[in-house]
Parts: structure tokens; sequence; C-alpha cells
């Protein structure tokens, strides 16, 4: 029995489902065969162009082509779906053998649904990695397509690759609460967290993160936001604060990373010298990259809990980091800050709050290095890389050989 992953990014591309992939990719690839049909495109590098077919770390690569429009227009990005979706699908059925494992994740949007075709047309398992649900993702960001007779027949398709899958694996009891709600029967649903390595990543001291101090950031309360600025998250009310604490120059707001925000908030930034901006940085730096703010911004839109799941959560309990969270207090996140005590919670918009959390976390860093320290201890119970592989590996052996 093989294992056969379906993404749209895989190494060297450093976003957070190629990096998750790769891990456990690599992890299966030590006593099993294991595929990975991916594109050629890097999301930090568009212009690359990677071999369609290598070996990394024992995993088989095929990198099929597809269209770059990009982003831009939605359009170019819907043609750049289609050709991924149609590809992958044609190299599954080249590759797939009865009794193997397709694991199909959601980059792109409904990839199941081609892939629960193309799978079951050669006897193949069908097991939905789903990092976000999608239309109802762009229904709630405003997409009109997303709201109307086409979303409804999108969501149609999606719902009976679900159900007809062998397994669903969801990123937490709300997403897996939503999965229920489609249909899928609960003998089909597994909650297997996201995480990050906590061997690479740990509470590193800002005297000797060589990183910080080439940012010029050393003895300064650092706000950090890392990863991707999507559209799913609130990000404008982090300069909002920043401009409300503008006098002081002990506390900085630092963005790492790129996405469809970022152009705006550098504009929205002018004329801020509490506000920095650095690119995503390579994967060996990241455990010095997510030691460099004191806390982390973890941010998602109230109308989206249960979608999506921020993987920076995860990132920034493993270096032992308070989470300021700007979302819902009843949410997946927002339920574990009650209960473990690893961070604030401010209600999305309210850039009042969000100062005063901001500056009270400055003011008080014996109690902010503890909120950190009980995130890493969160981290290490429930998100650390090893049990998220004992899931997956449980998994995949309960199905027959």
């Amino acid at each position: 029995m093989r294992v056969v992953f379906v993404n749209r990014y895989y190494h060297p591309d450093i976003s957070a489902t190629s990096q998750i992939l790769t891990d456990l990719a690599t992890h299966l690839a030590a006593r099993r065969a294991v595929h990975v049909i991916a594109s050629r495109q890097r999301i930090d590098a568009p212009g690359a162009a990677l071999p369609a077919q290598e070996t990394v770390d024992g995993v088989t690569v095929h990198r099929v082509w597809t269209s770059r429009f990009g982003r831009d227009r939605l359009a170019g990005r819907a043609l750049d779906y289609l050709t991924f979706h149609a590809l992958a699908a044609w190299r599954i059925l080249r590759l797939a053998r009865r009794g193997d494992v397709v694991v199909a994740m959601t980059d792109p949007p409904l990839m199941s649904v081609p892939a629960r075709w193309a799978a079951h047309a050669k006897g193949a398992r069908l097991v939905n990695w789903v990092q976000d649900l999608f239309p109802e993702i762009a229904a709630a960001l405003g997409v009109r397509l997303a709201r109307g007779a086409a979303g409804r027949v999108l969501a149609r398709l999606r719902d009976a690759s679900l159900r007809h899958a062998d397994a669903n694996v969801a990123l937490g009891d709300l997403m897996a609460a939503r999965l229920a709600a489609l249909g899928v029967v609960p003998a089909k649903l597994h909650v297997i967290h996201n995480w990050s390595d906590g061997t690479a990543i740990r509470p590193l001291a800002a005297e000797v993160n060589g990183l910080r101090a080439e940012w010029g950031l050393q003895g300064r309360y650092v706000v950090g936001y890392s990863g991707n600025m999507g559209r799913v998250h609130e990000l404008a009310p982090l300069l909002d604060a920043a401009r409300r604490l503008a006098q002081r120059a002990d506390i900085v707001f630092l963005f790492i990373g790129a996405g469809p925000q970022r152009a705006a908030l550098e504009e929205r930034a002018r004329g801020l010298a509490n506000v920095v901006f650095r690119p995503y940085q390579p994967r060996a730096r990241l455990g010095e990259s997510l030691a460099v703010p004191d806390c982390h911004v973890v941010s998602l839109k109230p109308a989206l809990e249960g979608l999506v799941m921020p993987s920076k959560l995860y990132g920034a309990l493993a270096a032992g980091r308070p989470v300021l969270w700007l979302g819902a207090p009843d949410g997946e996140i927002g339920a574990l800050l009650r209960q473990h005590d690893i961070g604030r919670q401010v209600a999305p918009g309210d850039t009042q709050a969000l100062a005063e959390a901001v500056r009270w976390l400055a003011d008080h860093r014996a109690e902010s290095r503890l909120l950190g320290a009980n995130g890493r201890a969160l981290f290490e119970s429930r998100f650390e890389r090893a049990l998220a592989f004992a899931a997956w590996d449980g998994l995949i052996d309960s199905f027959p050989a």
C-alpha cells in the first residue's frame, strides 16, 4: 500500500501547507512508499520552475504543469486552480493502484472533487485532509459567485466528495462539527491537529537571538505577526493600535511574510516608525524568526470559525510566546486561551482594547513570559509534531493492506 498526497505546494516551498505536508510525507516515507503530486511553483518565488519529478528525503515528488496567472484576478486564479485539478487528477489516474491511499489537501480549493473521481476509478482509498472549507470561506468574505447558484453547485460536489471519502481529517472540533453538519458520518471523521517542530522551534532568549539583533530590535517589546497576510485575517487593527502606541519607543509591531494584504498594510503604515515589515524567512531560520516577537498575533474573522484554523498558532506556542488573539472568544483558539492562560483575547476592531493589551504585555514582562511558558506546555501536550505523526500512522494503518 502506497500513500499519495495531493497539494499545490511542496518542499522547497515555505507555505504552511507545504511545510506540514513535507514533515508528514517524510515521516511516513521511513516505512512506506510515499508520493506527492504538486505543482512546479513556489508561493515565495512565483517565477521558480521546479523539476517535474525528483526524490526528496525518500518521497517521490511528481510536479505537474499549471497556468501561472497568480492571485490578482479571480478569473486567472480560477484557471490556475482548474489546470492543477485536471492534471493532478490525471496523475492520480496514472500513479494510483488498487488499495493505495490518496490524501487530498484543500489547496487548491475543491481538490477533493477530482481526487474522489480519480481515486475511486483506480480502486484507491480517499482521505480528505481538510485545511479549510470552500466555498463557505469565499461566501463569508463576500465573493458573490460563492453565494449564488454556482456556490451551491460547488458545495454539493464538495459535500459528495467528503461523504464518499474513506476518511476526512479536520483540524479541530469546530471544523469536525462543520463536516458532520454536511453529512459526513462520525466513523469517517478524525480530528488531527496541525503542528510545529518543537525541536527546531523552542523558546529562545532575546539576547541570544541573532536575527533579532540583525533586525535592530534588541531591547524593544516586539508584537509579531508571522505568515500569510491573507483575507481571512484581521490585520488592519494592528496598525491602528501601532498608531495609538506611537509614543512608546519601546514597542514595535513586526510583520513577517507576504500575502494579499501586505501591500495595503505597508501603504497604511507609512509614517509609522514603530511598524516593521520583513519577508518570509527560510525554514532553517524559522526557530530564530518565531522567537523574535515577544508576543504573537493570531487572527481570524469570527465568521470563519470552524472553516479554517490559523496555523501560526502552533509556531507561537512552540516558541513559548504569548498569543494575542484577534478573533471570536467562543471559538477554537478563544477556548484555548480561557482554559490554558496562554495570552490575551481582543475583539476584532476594538483597537483601543488591542492597544491596552499590548501596553499591558509590554509593561508586565514577567507575566508575559509566564503566558508564553503556559503556551509551550500546551504545545508539548497537544500540538507537538510526534503526536500528530502518531495519529496519522494510526489512520493509515487502519486501512487493510
